[in-house]
């Protein structure tokens, strides 16, 4: 009996754990987001852009305050050897049939770039966020 109540307080406490908790309507919603949070990026409001994307991103809300805070951590590097954001540029938009879309954004420094890379996926409830990426491997952009 213990073990019955121990497994139904985790199970009920682990529910809340994630940080997900809205869907977008479509790919109009899903470009906005993205294009919003690459916004907050590139004028290096990082707390903003991850507040953004959290309620559509099924992941454990420790993760997402973990990876914000490299986020902020890195960010601050690359102003600090690369210079200013000067602009955004949205190099690609790809999709898999009416499930999946992944958009890919550049922030331009003065001395090199970032990319941004958002994946949606379509569940039965709408869209959410099923990866968030950044780096500076925007070369293989090139094709």
């Amino acid at each position: 009996m213990k073990k019955l109540i121990v497994a139904i307080i985790l199970i009920s406490t682990s529910l809340g754990v994630f940080a997900q908790d809205k869907y977008l309507k479509d790919p109009t919603e899903t470009e906005a987001l993205s294009a919003k949070v690459t916004g907050l990026f590139s004028d290096n409001k990082i707390a903003k852009s991850f507040k953004a994307l959290t309620p559509y991103w099924p992941i454990p809300q420790n993760e997402i305050e973990s990876i914000e805070e490299k986020t902020i951590k890195y960010l601050n590097i690359i102003e600090q050897r690369f210079g200013n954001a000067l602009g955004v540029l949205k190099v690609n938009n790809e999709k898999i049939g009416d499930i999946a879309i992944r958009e890919t954004y550049l922030i331009r420094y003065e001395n090199t770039a970032i990319r941004l890379i958002f994946t949606f996926y379509k569940n039965n409830n709408g869209w959410i966020v099923n990866s968030f990426k950044w780096d500076d491997s925007f070369k293989e952009e090139f094709k």
